[in-house]
């Protein structure tokens, strides 16, 4: 038996989001499912790199807390959860899901975990093209880090036909994690492009959580939102003809109107009647945004077609490192200062050999953003902080350019002080498409 309309929350919109929102949809959005989104490209990758060190981790940061935060309510009122925090280690997030049950007193939770984006196989063994460039990917050699598959609703779906509670991915499209339950509840078959279509355009229109309540949007003077300190994540309710109403709790913080949806709907898409995604080819050309009352949208008017037959990866490799040290300067002459520190310290980096792939050396509030063309104001700033960040093919080059800012302390310009300094590891994305065949989805059921 189908459902008339399902209610969908959305917990989180990127890895380090907030925790309380979520846990007030859970308690008082009467949901039927809660969604976390918490992946991204850059994510993954990093993610794999924690999985190689330790094969128990690679699995989102807050899973935990998040778990033990909302799965009490959500068990209580019957809301199934469905995330992909699993990020590069699925199963083992859901392992640590079963156990926050267990110490929750909650049993007979099935939890269940989605693998199989994980291509990096295949991609080492194919003749796969980096889309950005052209190049093979092959060309990135032993830097490789990671490959991963985007995936569609489908494994989502029969983790929900399978009784899961909470279901568990790692790279899946994030529009995917809300059709699911959309094709779940309301029977679409996985070849009914105009449903489909509509669905992935209520996925993308909560996928970023608070980005359609007022975070993101609010310009003061220009765009107004009131109580953002304690900002309200979206609700979707949905029919079964795939009409989408948005709104949030109420009495929470934030904003839901025409405008915050539009600016959501454009969010990263580049052909607003193509936005390919594993399971359609989604068309938001023709959508009607109508503002229905305070904090309360709807929206229509989606539609979709015969989807690729290829699933997009995202290739993360080891492309450089990245050494950063900052510095404050205040007081008369403050910029003048600030000026030749930079100098300094592209002075000292040549006297020392330090092979840099790209150097940027800012004042920080007067032209670490616009540049100098558009910067400055009536008279000279009384403060400014220098950065200096530098690209480099080594660790041990990445730490010198740290070390070159601190030197300044009693080498450079009088007055500096507040020094922070930094070297890490740059992992780099690009992006390939191979045919969805070769990807293969598994799933498994856990209990607590």
């Amino acid at each position: 038996m189908t459902r008339k309309t399902i209610r969908i929350g959305t917990g989180a919109g990127f890895s380090g989001d907030r925790i309380e929102p979520a846990l007030e949809l859970a308690e008082k959005g009467n949901l039927d499912y809660l969604v976390f989104e918490c992946l991204a490209e850059r994510t993954i990758a990093l993610a794999q790199q924690a999985r190689r060190l330790d094969p128990a981790r690679g699995y989102d940061l807050l899973l935990e807390a998040r778990m033990r935060a909302v799965l009490p309510a959500c068990r209580k009122q019957g809301i199934r959860i469905i995330t992909n925090m699993g990020a590069a280690n699925p199963r083992a997030a859901a392992q640590k899901t079963c156990e926050v049950a267990r110490s929750l007193g909650i049993s007979g939770l099935r939890v269940a975990a989605v693998t199989g984006d994980d291509v990096l196989t295949e991609i080492q063994a194919g003749d796969y093209r980096i889309d950005e460039t052209g190049a093979p990917v092959l060309s990135l050699r032993d830097r490789l880090v990671s490959a991963n598959a985007y995936l569609g609703a489908g494994p989502i779906v029969e983790a929900l036909e399978q009784d899961a509670f909470v279901v568990i991915t790692g790279r899946a499209a994030d529009p995917a994690l809300f059709l699911a339950p959309q094709i779940h509840a309301f029977g679409w078959a996985m070849d009914d492009w105009e449903h489909l279509g509509r669905g992935t355009l209520a996925g993308h229109l909560l996928e970023c959580a608070g980005q359609i309540t007022g975070g993101y949007f609010a310009d003061p003077g220009y765009k107004h939102v009131p109580d953002l300190a304690r900002l309200g994540f979206p609700i979707g309710e949905i029919d079964a003809d795939g009409a989408l109403i948005v709104s949030k709790v109420e009495g929470s913080g934030g904003l839901v109107s025409a405008a915050t949806c539009k600016e959501q709907l454009l969010y990263e898409v580049h052909d607003p009647a193509s936005y390919i995604q594993p399971d359609v080819i989604a068309d938001f050309s023709k959508v009607s945004i109508t503002e229905l009352g305070p904090n309360r949208v709807r929206v229509t008017g989606a539609s979709g077609r015969t989807a690729t037959g290829r699933l997009k990866v995202s290739v993360g490799y080891i492309d450089s490192y990245i050494g950063e040290g900052c510095i404050s300067y205040a007081g008369a002459g403050a910029e003048a200062r600030g000026r030749l520190a930079v100098d300094i310290i592209g002075e000292r980096l040549k006297l020392g050999g330090v092979q840099c792939r790209e150097i940027r050396g800012d004042l920080i509030g007067v032209d670490s953003i616009l540049g100098t063309e558009f910067s400055g104001g009536d008279g000279p700033p009384r403060d400014v902080r220098v950065r200096y960040a530098a690209r480099t093919d080594t660790l041990e080059d990445a730490v010198r350019i740290g070390n070159e800012v601190e030197s300044l302390y009693l080498n450079g310009p009088a007055g500096g002080g507040g020094v922070s300094k930094s070297a890490r590891e740059i992992v780099g994305i690009v992006s390939t498409l191979v045919p969805a065949q070769v990807v293969h989805p598994k799933l498994e059921i856990l209990e607590s």
